[in-house]
């Protein structure tokens, strides 16, 4: 196997993961593996790496195709956040509230 076949293998394992804003009222983001929850305050996607809170005010989802694992969400952007094992019991309080 060279080193095309490697890299080939490695991103067929894991698709690519990004996020692109503009003027923070626009977002593109890719590698969505699931949307587990959204209003117009907030968005919990799942990523490839990991899931991504969205915080902000009028956001709506413009866009959605899990097929090829895209989101795109519109309105006022006040932050992003990655949920990391390390942050569980931040995660914890966000899915208790979210299951209520």
């Amino acid at each position: 196997m060279d080193v095309y076949d490697k890299n080939q293998s490695m991103r067929t394992q894991q698709a690519e993961h990004n996020v692109k804003v503009w003027n923070r009222r626009n977002l593109e983001i890719s590698g969505v593996k699931e949307v587990d929850s959204f209003d117009s305050e907030e968005f919990l996607l799942q990523t490839t790496m990991g899931y991504l809170v969205i915080r902000g005010q009028n956001l709506q989802m413009k866009n959605l195709d899990l097929e090829a694992s895209m989101v795109s969400i519109k309105g006022k952007v006040f932050e992003m956040s990655y949920l990391d094992e390390h942050q569980g019991e931040k995660a914890k309080g966000l899915f208790s509230k979210l299951f209520k």
